[in-house]
C-alpha cells in the first residue's frame, strides 16, 4: 500500500464533481437507462455496507489486513485523511453505467478529544453548514425533521473557469448504533443546477436536463468515538454525465486528484468546527495519503 504524503450527516462530497468537470458548457440529459444504472449500482453498494457491518467491518480500514490496518489507525491518530476510491462490482463484475460517469470516494479522518455528540453537533447543524463549508456551500437549511428523518437544502458553488451553482435537496436517515456508534444516509431527491446566478435572470434549468455536472448523489456517514477520540468516515456516490471525449485528455486526471483535494477539504473544515466547538487547541496541519482500489 503505497502512503504518499500529501446525524443526520452532512452531505457535501458530492460536489467534488462540479470541481471535476470544468469543461466549456454542454447541454446534457439524463437518461431513464442511466438512473436505473445508477440505482443498481446503489443496490449494490448498500448490500456490500450490509455485508461488512455483519462481518464488523464499521469503517472502510477495518477491512484492511492486519498489518495494513494498524498502520492506517496509526496515521490517522497522527492527523492524516485517508482516502480511497472504491468501485462496488455485482458478481465480481463491474456494473455498468449507460451514458454517465460514476464517482465513488470515500475518507477518512480522525479527531483527538472529540466524542460523538460533540461530532454530531456539528454535523447536524445544517443551518451553519454556509459558514462552516464556505465557499463551497453557500446556502444552507433544514427544511424539515420527524425523528431520524430530516430534509436538507444546499446549494454547491464553484468557481474556476467559469461559475456553477447547483441546488440540491436531501432526504436523510439517521441511526444510533449503540453510544459510540452513528450511521447516516443521505439521498438526493432534487438536482437543479442555476443558470444565470446572481443575474437579474437568474433562473433553475430542468431537472436532468442541464450540463450534466451533477445528477445524482448518495452519501453514507459513520462516526464512531474510540481510541481517545472519534473517527468520521464520509462516503460518496455520485452521477454525472460522461466526459466528452475531445476533453477526456484534460479531464481524466483531475478525475483522479480533484476529489482527493476536495474530501480533504471537507474533512478538515470538520475538524476544525468540531475542535472550535469543543474549545479544543487542534492538532496541527494534517498530511493525506490515497489507495486506490482496482
Amino acid at each position: 500500500m503505497q502512503l504518499p504524503q500529501s446525524q443526520k450527516l452532512m452531505p457535501l462530497a458530492g460536489w467534488l464533481l462540479v470541481g471535476m468537470l470544468v469543461v466549456p458548457a454542454q447541454a446534457a440529459e439524463l437518461k431513464p437507462d442511466t438512473a436505473a444504472a445508477f440505482d443498481r449500482y446503489i443496490l449494490a453498494t448498500e448490500a456490500q455496507h450490509a455485508d461488512d457491518l455483519r462481518s464488523g467491518y464499521f469503517l472502510v480500514i477495518d477491512r484492511l489486513p492486519d498489518g495494513s490496518r494498524q498502520e492506517t489507525y496509526a496515521k490517522l491518530r497522527q492527523g492524516h485523511i485517508y482516502i480511497e476510491e472504491l468501485h462496488t462490482k455485482k458478481d465480481g463484475r463491474p456494473i455498468p453505467i449507460p451514458g454517465g460517469l460514476l464517482h465513488h470516494w470515500v475518507g477518512v479522518i480522525f479527531i483527538p478529544g472529540a466524542n460523538l455528540a460533540q461530532v454530531r453537533g456539528v454535523l447536524q447543524d445544517y443551518d451553519n453548514h454556509k459558514n462552516i463549508y464556505k465557499p463551497d456551500v453557500r446556502r444552507s437549511k433544514l427544511l424539515e425533521r420527524n425523528g431520524d428523518e430530516s430534509k436538507v437544502y444546499l446549494q454547491f458553488y464553484r468557481k474556476s473557469i467559469f461559475t456553477v451553482v447547483i441546488n440540491v435537496n436531501f432526504d436523510v436517515h439517521d441511526t444510533i448504533s449503540g453510544p459510540t456508534r452513528a450511521l447516516s444516509q443521505g439521498y438526493s431527491t432534487r438536482i437543479a443546477e442555476v443558470e444565470n446566478p446572481d443575474k437579474s435572470n437568474e433562473h433553475e434549468l430542468p431537472v436532468g436536463n442541464d450540463h450534466g455536472y451533477l445528477w445524482r448523489l448518495d452519501n453514507y456517514w459513520r462516526v464512531e468515538e474510540k481510541d481517545g477520540g472519534t473517527y468520521i468516515q464520509i462516503e460518496s456516490v455520485a452521477l454525472s454525465r460522461t466526459i466528452p471525449a475531445i476533453f477526456a485528455w484534460l479531464i481524466n486526471p483531475l478525475v483522479k486528484n480533484i476529489p482527493r483535494d476536495v474530501l480533504s477539504n471537507l474533512l478538515n473544515a470538520t475538524r476544525r468546527a468540531v475542535e472550535q466547538s469543543a474549545g479544543s487547541h487542534g492538532i496541527g496541519s494534517s498530511a493525506m495519503y490515497v489507495t486506490p482500489r482496482v
